[in-house]
């Protein structure tokens, strides 16, 4: 169960994330709702994560993962391109976590 609670974190962050463009600022009350409960159902989900996997290796999948993402959605629905140095440290930081996922005794497989 931990693995579904850390992706209805990430999934739950990354909405929160990618709604806070839309807040202006917190001047409109839709989007800041959306961050908001975003948020907080993100950290009740990785509270809930930290119960069985530690908590260096679920920040990563967790941060790792949203970064990716966000990234995704802001070339999706704001028409933000990477370019090629934000898209070789975005690949590192997959790398960084798929070595974690494989090779990492710390790791809960």
């Amino acid at each position: 169960m931990a693995f579904v609670y850390l992706a209805l974190a990430i999934v739950a962050e990354v909405v929160a994330t990618s709604a806070l463009k839309a807040t202006d600022g917190f001047t409109r009350p839709g989007p800041s709702l959306v961050v908001v409960a975003g948020y907080v159902i993100a950290f009740y989900m990785l509270s809930l994560v930290l119960r069985t996997i530690p908590v260096g290796i679920a920040y990563a999948i967790w941060a790792g993962l949203g970064i990716v993402l966000v990234a995704l959605v802001g070339v999706l629905a704001y028409g933000q391109r990477p370019d090629p140095p934000a898209v070789l440290g975005i690949g590192l930081i997959v790398t960084g976590v798929v070595v974690i996922q494989l090779f990492s005794r710390v790791s809960a497989h």
